[in-house]
């Protein structure tokens, strides 16, 4: 069990728990994910931390087969600029360890943002927390349960 799985548990939220046996020398967490649970995988999502001019650390869900436009990012978040944030910062804000950095259950709210393209799918795939662990939900049901929104901030 972790944070995640117990934040949707308690709030009743629809949702399932895949898991699979984790490579650690996989080059791409979520590419892995795809691959040994045989998702499509534009329906896989990774969660990135990126930090902002002021220090702002801010969460990015994009597909796997992308990657995050931080300028997009920035101007979402109504900042100037974003970085990717520093894995340690990153481990430490959320509780989680790069690679299994979930979107829900983080140790600090942080303001998190999910690509747009997450609406186009019945459901969407993201870490349960650790590496080997994938929740399958709705977009909308990660927005509301991490007061995400909604923003144009994947590249293909």
């Amino acid at each position: 069990m972790t944070p995640a799985i117990d934040l949707l548990k308690k709030a009743k939220a629809e949702h399932r728990v895949h898991s699979y046996q984790h490579d650690p020398k996989a080059p791409s967490y979520g590419l892995e994910a795809a691959e040994k649970l045989g998702l499509a995988p534009d329906c896989v999502f990774k969660t990135l931390l990126a930090v902002t001019e002021k220090g702002e650390l801010l969460v990015a869900v994009v597909p796997v087969v992308g990657s995050l436009d931080l300028k997009a990012l920035a101007a979402a978040a109504g900042a100037k600029k974003a970085d990717m944030a520093d894995p340690t910062a990153a481990q430490r804000a959320t509780g989680y360890l790069v690679g299994g950095i979930s979107p829900l259950g983080q140790k600090k709210r942080l303001r998190t943002f999910i690509d747009e393209t997450a609406r186009q799918h019945p459901t969407i795939h993201v870490s349960g927390g650790r590496r080997g662990l994938e929740l399958e939900l709705s977009a909308e049901t990660l927005a509301q349960h991490t007061q995400g929104q909604f923003a144009a901030i994947g590249k293909a």
